[in-house]
């Protein structure tokens, strides 16, 4: 009797996303995978970065939303490079979808890409996309336990982006008790709490981004 064997889902996504991280590498270019709820503040957080290190770096972005091209015009704004890709009611980004993304980017002259992901905390993180490194965003607006609630992500990303800390005297928010579960699953895990608002921690994360991107053009651990 013949029993068949069903390949797990992510087979074929891994297998591109190692093409992917194969090229991506071979031009030592550093990527970034954020991931968070909706409304944490990816493409604000992603303005003001390109804002302060465009002039530094070659940076593109890959922008991934359910609908409409709303964040890609933003970021296209500050002058970087952006390709939008649309699920279309799909919760996640996949390889395949950065992969076609590639050809319409210069990636001989590129230093940096950052992709957005979709707004979600469960499946994004399952789906390796090729990155160097997942980075989570939590905003205070958010409950202090989703860490404990959806630990992969903190589990596997290298950077914590506590969000809109301006907003801590009005919200329930214990970002010790937030930090410290989030450490629980990850004790190597960066954290930063910023403010695009008021424009502060927001150096950590630059600096962050600066000795990543000089780990990658040296081939060391990110």
């Amino acid at each position: 009797m013949e029993i068949p064997v069903i390949r797990s889902v992510f087979e074929s996504n891994e297998k591109r996303a190692e093409k992917v991280r194969s090229l991506l590498t071979q031009r030592n270019i550093l990527t970034i995978n954020l991931i968070s709820s909706p409304g944490a503040g990816k493409t604000t957080l992603l303005e003001h970065t390109l804002a302060e290190l465009k002039d530094e770096f070659h940076i593109a972005v890959i922008e991934g939303d359910l609908q409409t091209d709303n964040d890609a015009k933003r970021i296209a704004a500050t002058g970087v490079q952006v390709v939008q890709i649309n699920t279309e009611g799909g919760c996640h980004l996949e390889s395949s979808m950065i992969q076609q993304c590639l050809d319409s980017l210069s990636l001989d002259t590129l230093d940096i890409l950052v992709i957005e992901n979709v707004g979600n905390l469960v499946c994004p993180v399952e789906f390796d996309l090729g990155e160097d490194c997942k980075v989570a965003l939590l905003s205070v607006t958010e409950g202090d336990d989703k860490p404990e609630k959806y630990p992969l992500l903190f589990q596997l990303a290298r950077v914590l982006l506590v969000t809109k800390t301006d907003l801590l005297p009005y919200v329930a928010f214990d970002t010790a008790k937030a930090e410290m579960s989030a450490r629980r699953n990850n004790p190597d895990l960066t954290i930063c709490e910023i403010s695009c608002t008021k424009n502060e921690g927001l150096a950590d994360w630059y600096n962050w981004i600066r000795k990543a991107r000089q780990a990658k053009k040296e081939g060391l651990r990110i």
